[in-house]
């Protein structure tokens, strides 16, 4: 070929090059900014100088990072936490796409600055800057790295959903009040209708309405016309948006509909809260509220917590009925949220470079969680009235059991893709193992003794078992009593196994109320009271941190076993039929009556004096208030105000 076809050739394949760069060009840049691949390309004025420096150098500009990323952590090691954040603040701004930094900058607003601060209220707001900095901020940036749902899955379960802190109990009925104003109270399960996958299926249509919602607030007025000069009005008389502001109000004021504090209250109304109400009273607004409310949650989590209300769903059909109200429900969204966006990215040759392993313990870790303390019984009502006096009651949730088994089963089978082949798939047979051992107790001392045995039969013929001869031995194979005698005592020092044999039992003795089994409730109330005192016995010589305030971290349960029993009692009445209720409540002690009274009052009054003209009786015929209830709710309020000084005297004694 001559020189002039080499030249002519070349010269075609440049010219190509630059037609097809200049049409590749906008649509790569496009890309790079729809899908954050950019790094920050100019200061502005709230920005540190170290941004500046670090736009200017240019092609340097990683070498630049990589020096601030090492005087961030010296920094972090010699306990200089607010000047290591303002060096992550830097890093993030210049290298968003960095997932460790993110990580790093989350971790010390969580674990190191709020340890630092001497309320729970300030704590609270620590450890939160560092869930939202990873969920609002370093996800959105990063939307499939796998270290990144891991960690905020980690901080959510362990320093809010755990026992670990001072302040725990605290974060849990914070947690609890502002995802009651996100989406709700979940819906008691339907008489007839308690099996397992009939309250998940409650609990996906609980959702449904927030999930079918229109998107846009033109969709709602479109769909109901009247939303529109509710809007209005909302804007003209209350002063507020759509948003977290309406939801609270909206919560607040259906919540006092049904409570018996009711009159007490409205009369404290301010000019807004008396407009709110007035606008929730008017029948014109009916449709208006039912499409507005669903459609308000799903902007709020979409936009202010970067939630799918379509995934929430589909986790709850896979996982169980799902309290949102409860961390571990948190902590399966973001971590299944991770595995699944990873593993549209993983293959043979990078496997390695992805902690699938420990984000799948963070899927089973939660789920267990759910399945120790996730049904909860909370009063939003009280705690916006007055945090101090709020009550939290978390209570094993028995619909979670079936679930961790599932979950074992897909944690083995994405085992074969990123395992060691060689290596026997029994990584989390132990933990299972422990964990139906704890079920089997669980439903033992509730009383369900099928359910116990159809565990039980599982544990004895499960193919994953570890198979060890101490072990194999040790167990001891019996009947269920046997087993349950042999096996399962020494647990009792575990707060976690504690606490789920003293619910467990306090629950098969309120069943027996209903069936008027006062022998049995006697024998099911006195195992549960021996378990409580022998628990803090033991923990009170075992557990260092159980010395001084700084023990209530460690309780799953209150000291007082009267106050503790009695709030299982309450939790449970809440969500008995009516007939059960009311035979419950007979048949129990006006110790007992107190803590369940005011409930009932609000459950059933107005529902039960509407019947009176039917030939029915009067509530206060059917449920006479047990005496002394004045000085009984005096004691209430004193013990929760102990309660939140305990919080605080543990966390200044730092």
């Amino acid at each position: 070929m001559s020189s002039f076809k080499v030249k002519l050739v070349a010269i075609s394949l440049i010219i190509l090059s630059l037609v097809g760069s200049g049409v590749v060009s906008p649509m790569v840049a496009a890309s790079a900014g729809r899908y954050k691949l950019t790094h920050t390309v100019r200061a502005v004025d709230s920005d540190p100088p170290e941004v500046s420096l670090g736009i200017a150098m240019g092609a340097f500009r990683g070498l630049f990072v990589n020096l601030l990323w090492m005087r961030a952590n010296d920094m972090k090691e010699q306990g200089m936490f607010h000047e290591a954040i303002e060096l992550a603040k830097t890093i993030t701004r210049l290298q968003p796409r960095f997932p460790r930094v993110w990580a790093f900058h989350a971790w010390n607003l969580a674990y190191n600055v709020s340890v630092e601060t001497q309320t729970p209220e300030e704590r609270y707001q620590w450890v939160m800057a560092g869930v939202r900095l990873l969920r609002d901020q370093g996800i959105e940036a990063n939307p499939n790295d796998l270290l990144l749902h891991k960690e905020l899955a980690w901080i959510i379960l362990h320093k809010l959903g755990g026992f670990t802190d001072d302040a725990n109990q605290y974060y849990k009925r914070e947690w609890a009040a502002e995802w009651t104003v996100v989406v709700g109270v979940p819906p008691r399960p339907e008489p007839g209708k308690l099996g397992r996958e009939d309250v998940i299926e409650q609990y996906a249509a609980w959702l449904a309405p927030i999930d079918q919602a229109p998107a846009t607030i033109e969709g709602v007025i479109e769909q109901v016309p009247e939303t529109r000069q509710l809007l209005s009005e909302l804007r003209t008389r209350v002063g507020i948006e759509p948003g977290m502001e309406l939801l609270r109000r909206w919560t607040q004021h259906t919540e006092l509909r049904t409570s018996p504090k009711r009159g007490v209250l409205e009369h404290e109304f301010g000019p807004k809260n008396r407009a709110f109400a007035e606008l929730l009273d008017d029948p014109k607004y009916a449709r208006a509220w039912a499409i507005l409310i669903p459609h308000t949650r799903k902007r709020v989590l979409v936009d202010d917590y970067h939630m799918s209300p379509a995934k929430m769903i589909r986790y709850t059909r896979k996982f169980g009925p799902l309290d949102w109200r409860h961390t571990g429900a948190h902590g399966v969204y973001f971590a299944e949220q991770g595995i699944e966006r990873t593993l549209t990215r993983f293959d043979e040759y990078n496997r390695k470079n992805f902690d699938f392993v420990n984000t799948d313990r963070m899927v089973m870790q939660a789920i267990q969680s759910l399945w120790r303390s996730g049904d909860i019984y909370f009063n939003y009502l009280d705690y916006s009235v007055d945090k101090a006096q709020a009550y939290f009651q978390a209570m094993p949730n028995p619909y979670f059991v079936q679930s961790y088994g599932d979950i074992y089963g897909d944690v083995v089978a994405r085992g074969q893709v990123y395992e060691d082949p060689s290596r026997p798939r029994t990584n989390y047979a132990v933990g299972y193992e422990n964990f139906l051992e704890d079920a089997i107790a669980f439903f033992y001392r509730r009383g369900q003794r099928d359910l116990a045995e159809q565990w039980y039969q599982k544990l004895r013929t499960w193919k994953g078992m570890n198979i060890h001869q101490e072990i194999t031995r040790a167990k001891t194979w019996g009947t269920l009593d046997e087993f349950v005698q042999a096996n399962l005592y020494d647990r009792y020092t575990s707060p976690e196994v504690a606490t789920n044999q003293v619910v467990a039992s306090l629950q098969g003795a309120f069943q027996a109320l209903v069936q008027g089994d006062s022998d049995l409730f006697r024998k099911q109330f006195q195992f549960a009271a021996d378990v409580h005192k022998y628990y803090f016995q033991q923990q009170g010589r075992d557990v260092v941190a159980s010395e001084g305030a700084g023990g209530q971290r460690m309780e799953y349960m209150d000291r007082d076993f009267r106050f503790f029993a009695g709030g299982v009692f309450a939790a449970t009445i809440n969500v008995l039929p009516f007939d059960e209720v009311e035979l419950a409540y007979s048949y129990a002690p006006d110790t007992l009556q107190k803590y369940a009274y005011d409930i009932i009052q609000q459950r059933f009054k107005e529902q039960v004096d509407r019947g009176v003209a039917d030939g029915g009786q009067p509530f206060d015929k059917l449920f006479p208030e047990p005496e002394g209830m004045a000085a009984f709710r005096q004691f209430i309020a004193e013990k929760q105000r102990q309660l939140k000084e305990s919080d605080v005297g543990s966390i200044n004694q730092k």
